[in-house]
């Protein structure tokens, strides 16, 4: 299969699948005796998973890793396993600092609603975000 139709078929451009291969998350092809790219039928699959695993949020690296030990006949399940909770927990963490970070600008929009700018002074940055200098 050439590379226009691997391309077409794992919904992508023939630049990204180019890149995968230079990443190391596909094998180099054999050539035809013209010099195309002659990916068997079975790449298709290696692209659908290495889309589903980014969309998943595993990086380059990580996927390559998942495809290194499954062409090394290992099977990757425990690997994957634990990158999963690897990415849950810094999903976790971070929706945690964003519910912090909303209740902070909320309280600040209270603060920007109740501010009334002429009473403002020069030596006030913004009493929005900042405490009043006068203070």
């Amino acid at each position: 299969m050439r590379i226009g139709e691997l391309a077409a078929a794992g919904g992508l451009t023939a630049k990204t699948v180019r890149f995968y291969e230079q990443a190391g998350l596909l094998p180099e092809p054999p050539r035809t005796a013209g010099g195309y790219r002659d990916y068997p039928p079975q790449t298709t699959h290696r692209l659908a998973f290495i889309r589903e695993a980014q969309a998943a949020g595993l990086t380059l690296a990580e996927i390559r890793s998942v495809l290194d030990l499954r062409d090394s006949g290992e099977a990757p399940c425990t690997h994957v396993a634990d990158l999963i909770e690897h990415h849950l927990g810094d999903i976790e963490r971070r929706m945690a600092e964003l519910r912090k970070t909303r209740a902070a600008l909320r309280a600040l929009s209270e603060r920007a609603a109740a501010t009334d700018p002429s009473t403002c002074t020069e030596a006030d940055i913004c009493r929005i975000i900042g405490s009043p200098a006068t203070k």
